[in-house]
């Protein structure tokens, strides 16, 4: 009897002759950039650094495209775009210590956002690894360690001959679900020793599905069938599994209402009778979910921002679906669903019983009257403005990403995003930066749709230097800079509780005349202005900035 796990591939006389002879000038490098294209990869972002030198000497030699930042930080938010975008796993390639160093606020919002990103850095020697003190270029006395805690796993290489594993397992783990950024790294004399090992050819390095148990979902079923008021909260895990299809139909199937979380922006139709949108820093969103009788979590831990500042206690059933292990039951005692979110969608979908309920359209719209009216009490006419003119400019399936600003602020609550995976901001890890280097990779991803990147001006000067970048490859990214002269965000928070704000206030440049001197159009505008100004960027191919002069407020907190 033959089981499949003794079939073996035999190769082919002219692929034994290939092995037998491999091209020379080849090193360690190579079989990285190799591997990489065995896997599937297209386009690799990064910095090279004199540890790395090997890999990016390589690329020379490979069809991958190269797309590289100014920063290694930038680097990253790039790849976790791309990732974001494709669903593919995204190489960034990295040196040694500092390098190595400055992506870590780029990965722990990919690990927070489950973006998948293959981040591969270099090491110093091979003798100087084990924690010694040898005085090596870039030398930490344990460089993996600084990663484990953020990334999902940690693959080092100490020979030829493990790279290709290495790697393959790496990316293996990034595409697992929950997607997420691991860690490779290469010591320098690997990575620039020749080698005689053949060419890699492809990998097979096919993720394992995340599967329900079936009995978990037949209770969640008859639960979620007979119950007499259901809602349901998605968040960012429907838009990874691309499972908004499947969420819209058993939504309609049971007649719940949906509110989706600031991840999973555009998980669910905005003006669907069903929707209630993402109004989730809202006491009247929240008192509607405690009060469902079953409520179906998916793809969400009901962290800090999706639970209204853990002020959120649920009186009813929670069903909880969640591909992370760690976030099932974190926050609430569940019925937890350890599954990806897609398969989890369809078990309910094909055993949960029809459900009619004529109310939950009304109820559904006396929550959002409710909200409408909570802030028409306040003065913030010019703020749901800006909002509405940018959402006016944007085309519909052009994507977003937001910077952590007073905008984005607004954004997560009330900007429909209108088609899944769109609308990106760095809500997850909330480090600044994120929205421009971000939009160049979303560009690099897809050059048939303009990108729109927000940002504050503090957060705007983390990633200026990229304008650079944007000019050099040609990205059609339009860079929206709104301009309050400071930590605007910071500010409010900071006088709100103390009376005062410290350390908020900024000098910054012109914006106008300093994307100008990159060779990058930009225009100042106002906030009657921006719908034609940001349409027109919009409409232009290549990179444009866009400066709007705005002290923006936030809507009254609910959950104080």
């Amino acid at each position: 009897m033959t089981h499949d796990h003794d079939l073996v591939l035999r190769p082919t006389a002219a692929q034994t002759t290939a092995a037998l002879n491999p091209p020379p000038g080849r090193n360690g490098g190579d079989l990285v950039i190799e591997t990489l294209t065995g896997l599937g990869a297209t386009t690799v972002f990064g910095l090279p650094g004199q540890h790395a030198l090997g890999m990016f000497d390589a690329l020379r030699r490979s069809s991958l495209r190269y797309v590289g930042l100014r920063v290694e930080n930038n680097a990253g938010f790039a790849a976790d775009a791309y990732g974001r975008v494709t669903g593919e796993a995204a190489p960034l390639l990295l040196s040694t210590g500092p390098g190595a160093l400055m992506s870590l606020a780029a990965l722990q919002e990919a690990a927070a956002a489950s973006a998948p990103v293959l981040a591969i850095g270099s090491q110093i020697p091979a003798a100087g690894l084990g924690g010694g003190r040898h005085g090596y270029l870039h030398e930490l006395r344990d460089q993996q360690a600084s990663f484990r805690d953020v990334v999902k796993s940690v693959h080092t290489v100490r020979t030829h001959s493990q790279i290709p594993s290495a790697i393959a397992a790496a990316w293996e783990s990034a595409l697992t679900a929950p997607h997420g950024p691991v860690w490779v790294e290469i010591p320098q004399d690997v990575l620039l020793a020749e080698t005689v090992l053949p060419v890699v050819t492809a990998m097979d390095a096919t993720p394992e599905d995340v599967v329900p148990r079936p009995e978990l979902t037949a209770v969640a079923a008859h639960l979620l069938s007979t119950a007499e008021r259901p809602a349901i909260i998605a968040g960012g895990g429907v838009v990874r599994s691309d499972a908004s299809g499947k969420l819209l139909a058993l939504a309609e199937k049971l007649d719940a209402p949906v509110v989706t979380t600031f991840g999973g922006k555009g998980a669910f139709p905005w003006e669907h009778p069903l929707s209630l949108q993402s109004w989730l820093e809202d006491r009247h969103t929240t008192d509607f979910l405690e009060d469902a009788d079953v409520l179906l979590v998916v793809g969400s831990g009901l962290g800090e921002l999706s639970s209204n500042y853990h002020t959120f206690a649920p009186r009813g059933r929670v069903i909880q679906i969640e591909a992370d292990a760690g976030k099932l039951e974190s926050n609430h005692p569940a019925l937890g669903i350890h599954a990806d979110a897609r398969l989890a969608l369809q078990a309910l979908l094909e055993t949960a019983e029809d459900r009619v309920d004529a109310t939950a359209p009304a109820r559904v719209r006396t929550v959002l009257d409710k909200v409408a009216d909570r802030l028409a009490a306040q003065d913030l006419a010019l703020e749901r403005q800006i909002v509405a003119s940018v959402r006016e400019a944007l085309p519909s399936r052009a994507p977003s990403f937001w910077d952590m600003t007073i905008l984005a602020y607004w954004a997560w609550s009330a900007f429909d995003a209108r088609h899944p995976n769109t609308m990106h901001s760095a809500q997850g890890a909330g480090g600044l930066g994120y929205g421009f280097p971000a939009a160049l990779g979303a560009a690099a991803a897809d050059p048939t749709t303009p990108v729109l990147a927000v940002s504050g001006d503090g957060g705007a000067m983390y990633s200026i230097a990229e304008l650079a970048t944007a000019k050099q490859y040609g990205f059609d990214v339009t860079w929206l800079i709104v301009d309050d002269g400071g930590y605007g965000i910071l500010r409010e928070y900071m006088t709100d509780a103390f009376g005062e704000a410290t350390g908020t206030e900024l000098a910054r440049p012109d914006f106008v005349a300093l994307a100008e001197s990159f060779g990058v159009p930009a225009v100042r505008t106002a906030p009657e202005t921006l719908t034609s100004d940001l349409a027109k960027a919009l409409a232009t191919p290549g990179p444009s900035v866009v400066v709007l002069p705005a002290l923006l407020k936030m809507f009254e907190p609910t959950h104080l």
